[in-house]
């Protein structure tokens, strides 16, 4: 990861990061992100909002995080996974509110050119990991409840780490490529974008250059990288509910959904304010909405999955009490 963001500032650096405009327009070096300025009198109220959700986020992420690597019973794959997915949502969260709450306290709406340009690059790629590591976890439990002889055989520690790693890799090169594919288009003197982040439709749409490259680009690593890990997905699931449907008793029934509740709740919530964002900012012309949906795609999510993952979850509960007993016991 060390090696893109080096790469990555220096591509920036090169470029001396001022886009230039065609004709006689002036140059700029930064953009303004009008988000939630429609209502300037909301501006205190929203950013303790924020910070609360912010806060909530980095605290119940970490804790889950700590809370797998410091019990040796929640060192399987299922949970390798969870923490992987608590950090990524920890950087997704981050690479957005920051600076939004920093600008509501300077009643600014600017980012620097070059700020805009990280947060694309750590948005989109953070994005992309939420969405393997789901897939990487809707096919652990694939094999967990299908082929529950062969699990520790298949989900061995080195298929796990491969598959975290992968999912790194893709996520950063692909961000990669269409962050310089922005480098090299003009933007007007209208360089207000009509978000509280930098997102790609967004700024595609300030530019003045020829953008057909660009969606093409877009379009072709959605398709790839979000609908072919969601059907990934849907067919593991489907192999799943045919296996549970044979379970004679009840009770198998039960404890082989319970498994899969959490995993599937964060999915549902995942693509379906995911596909809800793209649709609004691609149909809808208030900006208010489609910022609100975006919200909850950037913001709610990261806050709820540690708490979708620890409130119907009996192992997490039970380390958590652990930790809680030691650190009594040290007073």
């Amino acid at each position: 990861m060390y090696f893109h963001v080096m790469l990555f500032l220096l591509l920036f650096s090169s470029r001396n990061i001022s886009p230039m405009v065609p004709g006689n327009q002036t140059q700029f070096t930064e953009f303004l992100l009008l988000g939630f300025s429609e209502t300037p009198e909301h501006q205190g109220p929203l950013f303790g909002l924020f910070l609360v959700m912010y806060l909530v986020t980095v605290v119940g992420n970490l804790l889950l995080m700590l809370i797998v690597t410091s019990d040796s019973h929640l060192h399987t794959p299922m949970y390798f996974f969870v923490s992987n997915l608590s950090f990524v949502d920890l950087c997704i969260i981050t690479t957005t509110v920051p600076n939004m709450l920093v600008n509501f306290l300077k009643q600014s709406k600017v980012i620097p050119y070059a700020g805009c340009l990280a947060q694309l690059y750590f948005f989109t790629a953070f994005g992309s990991l939420d969405n393997f590591l789901l897939t990487a976890m809707a096919y652990d439990r694939f094999v967990a409840i299908c082929h529950p002889l062969h699990y520790a055989t298949i989900m061995s520690p080195r298929l796990c780490v491969l598959l975290v790693l992968l999912s790194w890799i893709i996520s950063l090169v692909q961000s990669l490529i269409q962050n310089l594919m922005v480098t090299r288009l003009s933007f007007c003197r209208d360089h207000e974008i009509q978000h509280f982040f930098c997102d790609f439709p967004q700024i595609l749409k300030l530019s003045c250059s020829d953008t057909f490259i660009n969606y093409m680009v877009l379009y072709i690593t959605t398709g790839l990288l979000g609908i072919v890990p969601l059907t990934g997905i849907v067919f593991s699931y489907s192999q799943i509910f045919s296996s549970i449907l044979k379970v004679p008793s009840a009770k198998g029934k039960y404890k082989a959904f319970s498994t899969c509740g959490s995993h599937l709740s964060v999915v549902s919530l995942f693509y379906g304010t995911g596909i809800g964002v793209y649709l609004s900012s691609s149909t809808t012309q208030s900006s208010w909405k489609s910022t609100v949906a975006s919200a909850m795609y950037a913001v709610i999510i990261p806050m709820l999955n540690p708490f979708i993952y620890s409130l119907r979850n009996k192992d997490i509960k039970d380390a958590l009490r652990k930790i809680i007993s030691k650190g009594t016991s040290f007073e």
